[in-house]
């Protein structure tokens, strides 16, 4: 379990294709407290620590997870925004995060707002059920706020403002008109959703 608050950004040094893909991510995180086999997430994606050495640690990414998240995302020289797993008496600062990705969303526009930024999303019709004005969103491993929902036809557009300490100590402040990023739902809303499926049997 995750929270959205993002600790570090890491940067891919490599990429190996050798079966399932093996990625080593540079990090600042002090790699001699992460145990092999720990979960970390990856722009919102949680994988599990094979290797590490100083500055660095290795996952393994299979084609399934490239297959569901963002474009260009497992490349050389990539920037990805880190969090360690939660422990038990740990702060909550964000929401509940799981580190699976529900879909794809394109950034539409950038806006400045005061010293903030908004931020318009476009995601698949199918994840409109899931996103609601003022409940959360994790947007490539950031735990954001829903500010405005906007439904149309096939497509969902939302939007989210990025504060000047968010657009710093993550890679959303160098979003740009294009780009996709990896969206997961309100594991509230997944079951809330699941509840009302089976009530309606």
């Amino acid at each position: 379990m995750f929270t959205g608050i993002v600790s570090d950004i890491g940067t891919i040094e490599s990429v190996e294709h050798r079966g399932d893909t093996r990625v080593r991510i540079a990090t600042a995180y002090d790699v001699a407290t992460i145990d092999l086999g720990a979960s970390i997430a990856c722009s919102g994606v949680c994988l599990t620590v094979i290797d590490k050495a100083a500055g660095r640690f290795d996952v393994q990414v299979s084609g399934e997870t490239i297959a569901r998240t963002a474009r260009d995302q497992w490349t050389q020289g990539r920037r990805l925004n880190l969090e360690r797993a939660m422990k038990l008496g740990d702060e909550l600062g964000g929401h509940i995060v799981t580190g699976h990705v529900d879909g794809i969303a394109e950034v539409t526009g950038i806006q400045p707002d005061g010293e903030s930024h908004r931020i318009g999303f476009a995601v698949p019709a199918a994840l409109a059920p899931f996103i609601a004005p003022k409940g959360s969103i994790t947007i490539d491993g950031v735990s954001l706020t829903v500010n405005t929902v906007e439904d149309h036809g096939e497509v969902t557009h939302f939007s989210v403002n990025l504060i000047p300490h968010t657009q710093a100590v993550t890679t959303l402040g160098t979003l740009a008109p294009g780009q996709a990023v990896n969206i997961e739902i309100d594991v509230l809303a997944r079951y809330l959703q699941r509840m009302e499926h089976y009530r309606g049997r």
